[in-house]
C-alpha cells in the first residue's frame, strides 16, 4: 500500500472561521472525508471547500479520483481543514478488496478521527438504491454512531438556479422516500453547492454554511471526531511502525546495508498488519453486502407487492364503479319506460 499523502496547504485561501461564540470548539485541525457515487462531484465538491484545484475531477479532468488522497487549506484564524476525496468506494462495481485497501488508507490519512462525512448526491442525478446502499453500508461498517457526523451536501446548486428553484422546492418534488429517511437520520443536516461558481463570494457563503455544519457535527460530538476499534488499530500500528523507525536510526554499531535490511523488515512488518486490517474489512464488507442485497430485496419485494395491491384496489374500485354506473343506467332506463307508460295510461 503506497503511504505517501499528497498534501498541499493554500495560504491565501480567505474562508470564515470554524469557532464561533457559543458553538466555538478547541483549535486545531479538522478533518471531513467525501463519499459518494462517481459522478456527483466529490472531488469538485472539494475543490470549492479548498478554494483550487487540487482533486481531479470529471468536469475538469478524464483521470477521476483512482485513490484516496487528502488535501489541505488554512483558515483565515489559522485553523487547518484537512479533506480527504475518495474514489467511488461504494459504486455497485467497486471490488470489496479494492474498498477495504482504500478505507485503511482514509483512516491512514484522518490519523486523530474523522469530524465530519460528506455524503455528497447530485440533484442532476436521480438518486439510486446504490446511493441508499451506501448510507446502509456505512452503517454496516462503522456502527450506527457514524451517522451522527453525517452531512450531505448537494451539488448542481447551478442547474437549480438556472431552473429558479430553491433546494427546499427540489426537495419537495424530487425527493424519494429513501433520501427522506437519509435527510431525518442525520437531523437534515444538508447544504447546496454550486461547484461551477465563479463567483468568490458564493462560494466562500456555502463553503462557510457547510463549516457551520461541520462545527454543529462537532458541537454535538462533544468536540470528539469519530473512531472505532479500526481506527485504533490503524493508529497504533502507525505509532508502532514510526518508533521502530526511530529506533533503527539511533542504532550504532551497524552498517548502512544493515539499518537498511532492518527498515525494510519493519516496513514490510507494517504492510502486513495493514493488509491484515483491509482483509477483516474486506470480509466485513462482504457479509454487510450480502445482508444489504437480501434486505433492499425484501425492501424491493415489499414495494411491489404494494403497487400491485395498490394496483388491484385501483382496479376493484374501477370495476365496482363500472357496475354501479351500468345499474344507474338500467334504474334510469327503467324509470324512463316506467314514465312513457304511466303518461299513456287513461286513467290518468
Amino acid at each position: 500500500m503506497d503511504g505517501s499523502v499528497d498534501v498541499v496547504i493554500n495560504d491565501d485561501t480567505k474562508l470564515p472561521s470554524l469557532s464561533s461564540g457559543k458553538q466555538s470548539v478547541a483549535s486545531g485541525e479538522r478533518t471531513v472525508v467525501l463519499v459518494g457515487r462517481t459522478g456527483n462531484e466529490k472531488s469538485a465538491t472539494g475543490n470549492s471547500i479548498l478554494g483550487r484545484r487540487a482533486f481531479k475531477s470529471r468536469a475538469s479532468s478524464s483521470g477521476v479520483t483512482k485513490t484516496t488522497e487528502l488535501q489541505r487549506t488554512e483558515l483565515k484564524d489559522g485553523q487547518i481543514i484537512n479533506v480527504i476525496d475518495t474514489p467511488g468506494l461504494f459504486d455497485f462495481s467497486a471490488e470489496s478488496e479494492f474498498v477495504g485497501k482504500e478505507i485503511v488508507k482514509c483512516i491512514k490519512l484522518a490519523e486523530d478521527g474523522i469530524h465530519a462525512i460528506l455524503v455528497v448526491f447530485s440533484v442532476t442525478n436521480r438518486f439510486s438504491q446504490e446511493e441508499e446502499a451506501a448510507i446502509l453500508t456505512l452503517q454496516s461498517l462503522f456502527g450506527r454512531k457514524i451517522i451522527d457526523y453525517l452531512i450531505v451536501v448537494f451539488t448542481g446548486g447551478d442547474a437549480l438556479e438556472e431552473n429558479e428553484e430553491t433546494l427546499e422546492e427540489y426537495l419537495g418534488r424530487e425527493c424519494p422516500d429513501p433520501l427522506k429517511n437519509i435527510l431525518a437520520l442525520c437531523e437534515n443536516r444538508r447544504v447546496l453547492f454550486d461547484n461551477k461558481t465563479k463567483d468568490e463570494t458564493k462560494r466562500a457563503k456555502q463553503v462557510g454554511e457547510l463549516l457551520s455544519l461541520v462545527n454543529r457535527v462537532i458541537a454535538q460530538n462533544g468536540g470528539q471526531p469519530y473512531t472505532d476499534e479500526i481506527f485504533a488499530k490503524v493508529k497504533k500500528g502507525a505509532m508502532k511502525h514510526h518508533e521502530q523507525q526511530v529506533e533503527v536510526d539511533s542504532l550504532k554499531g551497524y552498517s548502512k546495508r544493515e539499518i537498511t535490511e532492518l527498515k525494510a523488515e519493519i516496513e514490510r512488518s507494517y504492510e502486513d498488519q495493514l493488509k491484515k486490517i483491509s482483509k477483516m474489512l474486506e470480509l466485513k464488507l462482504i457479509e454487510a453486502t450480502r445482508k444489504l442485497e437480501k434486505q433492499l430485496m425484501e425492501e424491493q419485494a415489499a414495494r411491489l407487492k404494494l403497487e400491485l395491491g395498490a394496483q388491484d384496489a385501483q382496479g376493484k374500485s374501477n370495476e365496482e364503479i363500472r357496475r354501479l354506473n351500468e345499474n344507474l343506467h338500467r334504474a334510469n332506463m327503467e324509470n324512463k319506460r316506467l314514465r312513457e307508460r304511466l303518461e299513456k295510461c287513461p286513467i290518468l
